[in-house]
Formats: structure tokens, C-alpha cells, sequence
């Protein structure tokens, strides 16, 4: 396991200012998610060296090159999502905070954490592939606990492309994290597969959901597009999609950990 010595992190710190920077010059981040991928990226090489940031790469290169795939079609079809554009701070760390905690204590607590830190990134993966993806079908998502239809982008939305998109998302952390943890490839896929699911199910539950009364439609933004206040629909008003990613990827890294042999 990686040392985790002051140059590594040093290292990582200079590695991830660039590629941040870089990120937020092409508008894929917002400058407060510049500043989080930053920190992220240097808890990631600081703590895991080159093996870390291959799953941390294969995780942020997929995600911002699915995002560009059909980015006209997404924009005028998520108009009831809250967040889109570039990814700001809250929502870079509810996909990565986990993981780099994870990461830190891998390093300097116990080296089972690296399995953690696979299910994590897993699990940010596999549902970061399964909205890219799923949102571009002309399949109708349906809500994973009632399976009526509802709007293209609201959480909780299932499709058969996007839950293969997700299998996916969490074969491709397992592949780039083999060197980091190869007995655990298995480990980490059930881990990001099972954090994509519980994004779903918390997503159709005690995510907020608001209604427009003007559109007469569900939303999760307030005031909604049209410009009109939304009112309360469901869930709680605290917990918003940047709490369900973190409750996914602590689930993913939970669970990669309990499936791994010997742990």
C-alpha cells in the first residue's frame, strides 16, 4: 500500500490543480467543484498514489465525457432537475468526499479502507452512467418503488438502458482499480451496483420533490423554470440529490467492504 509521504501529496496537490483548473476552463466544473475536485485529487494521490487516481481518472474522465454526449437533447429535457451545468462544489463532494476519506484512511488507518474507496468511486460511477445514459433513451424512466412514469431526470427514474449504464459505471471502477485492490474486483462492482440502487430508492422517497402548480408537473427545483414558486410534494426539504449521492456512495464503500474476501 502506498506510503502516503509529504511528496506524495505534494504531488498530487500540483497534479490536481491542473487538471481542476483545466476543468473549470472548459466549464465541466464551477469554481467553488474546481476547488473540491482539487482537494479530492490531492487526498487521492497523497494517500494512494497512482492506483488511487486511475480510479479517480477513470471516474471524472467518464463522467464529464458522458455529460457532453447529447448535451442539447439533456438540457431541454431536464427541466424539472435541480442542479445542471457545471458541477459545483457540493456536488463533487458528495461523489468524491467519501471516497477520499476513504483514501486518507487507507493511508493511515487500516489498508482494507482502499476497498471503501473502490465501492465509492463505484458507486458515484454507476449512477453518474446510469442518469448520462438514461436520460438520452426515449424510453419513459419509471419510479424504482411504484414503477409509474415520471419525468426524465427526477431521482428515484429507472430504465433498462441506465441500469445497464449502470453495471457498467461500476465494472469500469472495478477494471481501473484492479491494481489498487485486484482481490476485490467482484467486491467493488457489488458495491457500486448496490450505492447506484440506494440512490434510486432514496431518490424516490425522502429525496425532496416539489410541485409546480403553474405547470401542474413534479419538480425538484423551486422557483421552477417557468418562473413560478413550487410547493412541497414529498421527502424532506433538507435532503436534496448532493445528499443522496453522499448516502450512495458511503453505501457503495459499506458494502464493497462487507463483499470483499478476507475483510
Amino acid at each position: 500500500m502506498h506510503a502516503g509521504a509529504p511528496l506524495d501529496f505534494a504531488i498530487g496537490a500540483a497534479a490536481a490543480a491542473v487538471i481542476a483548473v483545466a476543468a473549470y476552463r472548459t466549464r465541466s466544473l464551477s469554481r467553488a467543484g474546481a476547488v473540491a475536485a482539487f482537494a479530492v485529487g490531492t487526498a487521492t494521490y497523497g494517500a494512494l498514489g497512482l492506483p488511487g487516481s486511475y480510479v479517480l481518472l477513470a471516474f471524472f474522465v467518464t463522467s464529464v465525457g458522458l455529460s457532453r454526449v447529447g448535451k442539447a437533447r439533456k438540457r431541454a429535457a431536464l427541466v424539472d432537475v435541480d442542479k445542471t451545468g457545471p458541477r459545483d462544489g457540493a456536488q463533487v463532494l458528495a461523489n468524491g468526499g467519501i471516497a477520499a476519506c476513504c483514501a486518507l484512511a487507507a493511508a493511515f488507518v487500516d489498508a482494507r479502507f482502499a476497498v471503501a474507496f473502490g465501492g465509492a468511486f463505484a458507486a458515484a460511477a454507476a449512477d453518474t452512467w446510469a442518469t448520462e445514459i438514461g436520460t438520452l433513451v426515449k424510453q419513459p424512466p419509471r419510479s424504482i418503488l411504484t414503477g409509474r412514469p415520471i419525468a426524465t431526470g427526477l431521482s428515484g427514474g429507472v430504465t433498462l438502458a441506465g441500469t445497464l449504464a449502470e453495471i457498467a459505471g461500476a465494472l469500469a471502477i472495478a477494471c481501473a482499480a484492479l491494481p489498487l485492490a485486484p482481490h476485490a474486483f467482484v467486491a467493488i462492482v457489488a458495491g457500486g451496483v448496490a450505492g447506484a440502487v440506494i440512490d434510486s430508492l432514496l431518490g424516490a422517497s425522502l429525496q425532496a420533490l416539489r410541485w409546480c402548480p403553474q405547470c401542474g408537473r413534479a419538480t425538484e427545483r423551486d422557483p421552477h423554470v417557468c418562473g413560478a414558486a413550487t410547493q412541497p410534494l414529498r421527502g424532506f426539504a433538507w435532503f436534496g440529490n448532493d445528499a443522496v449521492n453522499l448516502a450512495a456512495t458511503a453505501s457503495g464503500a459499506v458494502v464493497a467492504v462487507l463483499a470483499s474476501p478476507g475483510t
